[in-house]
């Protein structure tokens, strides 16, 4: 019988055949080893994208505001990460993170907005 080792640590493995780590600790430390190499990416994104939509939603009182551009950036905003965009009839781009959106105006003013989401609509 071919002797089995572990994926991971590369001890011997004892009991069933079809088995690939001696323990579950190799097994989760194996697997959390390769998902980490292959998310950080996605991972980081969406850090980003959490981090944004906090710095909106706090700073977003009431209905809409216009405030600095600086301000945002002051906070930590990065205008890199957005979620999707939006363009009016007008022709106005309101680019957003998730519902909380804001569109750049002239002078280094920003205006913040919430999108209306459907089950905020109903009664």
């Amino acid at each position: 019988m071919e002797k089995r080792i572990c994926l991971f640590c590369n001890e011997a493995i004892n009991g069933r055949s079809d088995k690939k780590f001696c323990s579950d600790l190799c097994r989760n430390a194996h697997n959390n080893k390769l998902n980490s190499n292959e998310n950080n990416y996605v991972r980081n994104l969406i850090l980003m994208l959490r981090k944004n939509r906090r710095i909106l939603q706090h700073v977003l009182t009431t209905d809409k505001i216009t405030l600095a551009k600086q301000k945002l950036l002051d906070l930590g905003f990065n205008f890199k990460y957005i979620t999707h965009t939006q363009i009016t009839r007008n022709g106005h781009q309101y680019n957003y993170c998730f519902e909380y959106g804001y569109m750049l105006l002239d002078s280094g003013l920003v205006l913040v907005v919430k999108k209306q989401i459907e089950s905020e609509h109903k009664s």
